[in-house]
């Protein structure tokens, strides 16, 4: 279950560094309508995330095409960028990937992200992997993204040119994106269809942002053999309160984004997420993408900046504790106290800590992460806890609607609607048009 703490958050908790508790109480009055909308939606049904929780008509489609990529194959890339990738990768996560060290052991089917459209990787990675027994995923929710759309087909010209025939790559290839409409074109089916791929339909009412609980998180996780049905009830968790009806003070996703418009508000620019965990390494960046894209419009929002504990405590704390107090911390705990490898009292001699004798590399992370937010309070910055005793699909998933949530009902309260990126679009077409001139 996760916990939240925030008295180290306020003035009355940290000093001048904190925020103002009368811009924390004020925030609390004015996120009271913002819940009430977001209730309303849930009611209503308006809102399809909302409803994901409760949903498991749409999983057994998820599972067939899980086992549909694993047959045969050594390798499955996933093919999309922002959206369509971030919620699949911090998922895989759970299992290893990406973290360092483990991911190059991982069994088969190795699955692999390729999120960043950069030429070499992409022309290296093609000319190492076992084409025969590689399988696609391309994700898209319009269709038309062109980073997906150049990768699959940069695929499909490899895969020709490894001897395989065009009858042949459908059984390569499996599609996620928005069913077709009358009239318009669909490049990504265009693209895929002839050659007989099959593809899962994108939730037409979740946004790529926010579809890490939708078919295009979720086949991945079933690729590797995550419980996705767990992921669904831990984000039920997290959405109980709110649909409880309960009022700001009792919802975590409410005081969490009341604390987030009292930082705005009191000139705290930056939002810092720090995890103690590699399994919630690539959440940050997920999250990243989430707050930064829902939030920042009309000259609003705040900077948010991933971080990961205890490493980052050698490469940016300094900053932090040094740097103006322009930030709101949020540091997130795993129960790590007395996992991993246990401290050898000779050894521990040697390096004359004897106090570390018997103990384990666990205990030393969790006391890690309690003396940052310690240390963070003493030198007045704002910073508030989440703590989790373990991270398992159900935690992963009340974590991630809990992100949701709070960044909708900030965007609620702030008067900027959490689900458009006018900005992104713009800079995709000025792209398109770019390639086509062969500008850059």
């Amino acid at each position: 279950m996760l916990q939240q703490s925030f008295d180290l958050a306020l003035e009355s908790g940290v000093g001048p560094g904190g925020i103002p508790d009368a811009a924390f109480e004020k925030a609390l009055a004015d996120l009271a309508p913002a819940l009430a909308r977001l209730k309303g939606e849930a009611e209503a049904k308006s809102l399809p995330l909302l409803g994901l929780p409760s949903d498991t008509a749409d999983l057994p489609p998820v599972h067939e095409a899980a086992k549909r990529l694993r047959e045969g194959a050594t390798d499955i890339l996933v093919l999309g960028t922002g959206g369509s990738s971030l919620g699949g990768q911090t998922l895989a996560q759970l299992t290893g990937y990406g973290t360092t060290g483990l991911s190059s052991f991982l069994p088969e089917p190795r699955v692999h992200f390729i999120d960043n459209l950069d030429p070499l990787t992409y022309e290296a990675l093609l000319k190492k992997l076992p084409l025969k027994t590689t399988k696609f995923v391309s994700i898209s929710k319009s269709g038309g993204t062109g980073e997906t759309l150049l990768q699959t087909i940069a695929a499909i010209t490899a895969l020709r040119g490894a001897g395989i025939a065009d009858a042949g790559l459908g059984w390569h290839f499996q599609g996620l994106s928005e069913p077709a409409r009358p009239g318009k074109l669909h490049a990504l089916r265009a693209l895929l269809e002839p050659f007989g791929t099959p593809f899962l339909d994108h939730h037409t009412g979740v946004g790529g942002r926010y579809s890490v609980l939708t078919n295009c998180g979720l086949l991945p996780a079933a690729a590797l053999g995550l419980n996705i049905e767990a992921l669904r009830t831990g984000a039920a968790k997290a959405l109980a309160p709110l649909v409880a009806g309960k009022g700001v003070r009792e919802v975590p996703a409410a005081l969490g984004a009341a604390l987030h418009l009292a930082a705005m508000r009191s000139g705290k620019g930056i939002a810092v997420l720090m995890p103690y965990a590699d399994k919630l390494a690539l959440l940050t960046r997920w999250w990243v993408q989430l707050w930064a894209e829902s939030l920042g419009k009309d000259g609003k929002g705040t900077q948010p900046v991933g971080a990961l504990g205890p490493v980052d405590q050698h490469s940016q704390q300094q900053l932090y504790l040094g740097g103006p107090r322009d930030k709101f911390f949020t540091v997130l705990t795993v129960g790590a106290k007395g996992k991993g490898p246990k401290i050898d009292a000779a050894l521990a001699s040697v390096i004359g800590d004897a106090d570390f004798a018997g103990k384990t590399i666990g205990d030393l992370v969790a006391a890690q992460g309690v003396a940052m937010v310690d240390t963070f309070a003493k030198n007045g910055c704002s910073v508030r806890r989440f703590h989790v005793d373990h991270v398992d699909e159900t935690v992963h998933g009340e974590i991630l609607m809990h992100f949701m949530l709070e960044t909708i009902l900030t965007g609620y309260a702030m008067g900027v609607d959490p689900f458009d990126q006018p900005a992104v679009e713009e800079a995709k077409l000025l792209a398109k048009r770019y390639l086509a001139e062969g500008r850059g």
